[in-house]
C-alpha cells in the first residue's frame, strides 16, 4: 500500500514502480478518519524546500498506520539537504517509526531556479530508472535504512535556511500571476491539491490561505499563462510533466471538487 502526492508526475511515476496499490494523499485527506492496515505501507512524495510537503506531513501526523514496515521515498532534483535523516528523527520523536527513508534524484521542476529544457537535457545523467529499481529491491527485502545526511547536503541545507526569510519575502501573496494567454479552461482548478483556485469571469482566482506552492497549476497550464508574480523564472516558456504520466492522472489524484 502506497500513499502518494504528485504535482508534475515524478512521484506518481516512482510510486508506480514500487507497487500497484496506490492511494492519492489529497483524496485520502478528504476522509475524517484515516486508519490503514497493511504488511507494508509507504509514502512517496516530492521534496519541497528540502522538506516534506505540508499536505504529506499533515497526512502522516494525523493518520494511523498499522504495519510491519513503514517507508518514505522522496523525489528531488538537485539537492536533498539531508531531509531523510532530519525527518526520520522528527517522526521518531512523535512516535512514528520509519523503517526506510530514501530519496531518488529526478527532474527538478522548480521554475525560479531551473530551466525545464535544460533539465530534460541532463535527465538521462540521473539514471532515474536504475535508482528506482535499486530502491524497489530494498523495499522488497524490507531493508532498514535511513539515508544519512552528508556534510555537503547538510551545509547546503544550512545555507538555504540562512536565506529562507529573504526567499519567503520574495513570494509574498499574490504568489502567481495570470497573463492574457489564459483561456479559462479550468485545468488549474482541477490539478490543485488544496482546491485553492476557482474560475471567475473566465479567469482563475486564487485563495492563498491553504496554498503551499506545489506549482501544479503553473506546470499544467496548456497556455503557459500562469507564472510567478515576484520571482523571475529561468525559462518562462518551458513547463514540465513527467513524460509517462498523463494530465488526467494528476487531475484524478489532486482534484478537490
Amino acid at each position: 500500500m502506497i500513499f502518494y502526492f504528485t504535482s508534475t508526475g515524478n512521484s506518481l511515476y516512482a510510486a508506480k514502480k514500487f507497487d500497484n496499490d496506490l492511494h492519492s494523499i489529497p483524496q485520502e485527506m478528504k476522509k475524517e478518519k484515516r486508519i490503514y492496515k497493511a504488511e507494508q505501507i509507504g509514502i512517496v512524495c516530492p521534496l519541497f524546500e528540502f522538506d516534506l510537503p505540508v499536505i504529506v506531513r499533515d497526512f502522516i501526523m494525523n493518520s494511523e498506520f498499522e504495519t510491519e514496515y513503514f517507508y518514505i521515498v522522496m523525489t528531488y532534483g538537485m539537492h536533498h539537504g539531508g531531509c531523510a535523516a532530519r525527518n526520520a528523527e522528527v517522526f521518531e520523536k512523535s512516535g512514528r517509526h520509519i523503517d526506510y527513508f530514501n530519496t531518488v534524484k529526478m527532474h527538478d521542476n522548480a521554475l525560479p531556479v531551473f530551466d525545464m529544457d535544460e533539465q530534460r537535457r541532463i535527465n538521462p545523467e540521473k539514471k532515474v530508472d536504475e535508482h528506482l529499481d535499486a530502491v524497489k529491491a530494498d523495499l522488497q527485502k524490507k531493508k532498514h535504512y535511513i539515508q544519512p545526511a552528508s556534510k555537503e547536503e547538510t551545509d547546503f541545507y544550512e545555507g538555504y535556511k540562512a536565506h529562507a526569510i529573504d526567499y519567503s519575502a520574495s513570494i509574498e501573496k499574490p504568489r502567481y500571476k495570470v497573463s492574457d494567454q489564459c483561456i479559462g479552461c479550468g485545468i488549474c482548478t482541477r490539478v490543485c491539491p488544496k482546491g485553492c483556485i476557482r474560475i471567475e469571469d473566465g479567469r482563475p482566482v486564487y485563495d492563498y490561505s491553504s496554498c503551499f506552492g506545489c506549482m501544479s497549476c503553473i506546470h499544467a497550464c496548456p497556455r503557459k499563462a500562469i507564472g510567478y508574480a515576484a520571482l523571475n523564472e529561468k525559462n518562462p516558456n518551458s513547463r514540465y510533466r513527467h513524460p509517462d504520466i498523463q494530465l488526467s492522472e494528476i487531475i484524478s489524484s489532486n482534484h478537490q471538487n
